[in-house]
């Protein structure tokens, strides 16, 4: 029998999954009328999402500079 490949995606998708499900928990935590996780879960939970989610800082840096590039390409085309 021939051997398995092993698919990189499948521990990113196990990884997505794994993050969904702790954001889930978060918001029922957020949203519920007693506490459901103590400061500890709370705060690994965070740290573990750093690892998964993109820093919204970042993106919004490498947006702003991408815009900024692009609007000096547009000035060269007008100017010419």
């Amino acid at each position: 029998m021939a051997a398995r490949k092993k698919l990189p995606h499948v521990q990113r998708t196990r990884d997505k999954i794994r993050t969904s499900m702790l954001i889930n928990r978060l918001q029922e935590h957020v949203l519920a009328e007693e506490d459901l996780m103590s400061a500890s879960q709370v705060n690994a939970a965070k740290i573990l999402m750093g690892k998964t989610l993109p820093d919204m800082r970042t993106l919004e840096h490498v947006i702003t500079n991408d815009m900024d590039e692009f609007d000096s390409r547009i000035a060269g085309i007008e100017n010419v």
